[in-house]
């Protein structure tokens, strides 16, 4: 059962999340991946962020460039943390994702880190999960020890 849920807007995203897998798989923890634009298919969008709950995920990553509503129109439809991820896209590198992310109106949070930071959106969402799992805590621990040598 996925404990988090990542949903990227276009397949165009794919490679640049790739690192992202890769540090969910490092710390053993189980995700699901779907490709869903917040615009071109958002019943189906909807319906992965109302469902997410009911099927064991307790963070959404959402990954989208330009003008990025999909970290946006996901947290309107769950409670769970959803951590936006703009992605380095279009004419302004990632600037307009960013922004579109990061000014949501209150009430409706989306937790957003830098421009293409898929690795932290990753490590946040583990931190996250940690709160409840000290076997995940500890990882993190000996993970950010590993950080301190580098």
């Amino acid at each position: 059962m996925p404990q988090i849920r990542i949903i990227l807007g276009s397949k165009s995203d794919v490679e640049q999340c790739e690192a992202m897998q890769q540090i969910l798989k490092d710390f053993g923890v189980d995700y699901d991946f779907h490709i869903s634009s917040a615009h071109r298919n958002p019943e189906k969008t909807a319906q992965l962020a109302k469902n997410a709950e009911a099927e064991g995920v307790q963070v959404i990553i959402a990954a989208a460039g330009m003008a990025a509503h999909l970290p946006g129109v996901i947290a309107s439809h769950t409670i769970l943390p959803v951590i936006g991820v703009p992605l380095v896209s279009g004419n302004l590198g990632g600037i307009d994702a960013l922004l579109s992310i990061v000014q949501m109106p209150t009430g409706v949070p989306v937790a957003t880190v830098a421009i293409g930071g898929v690795k932290n959106a990753a490590l946040l969402a583990i931190q996250i999960l940690a709160l409840n799992n000290p076997e995940l805590k500890e990882k993190l621990r000996i993970y950010r020890n590993q950080l301190a040598l580098q």
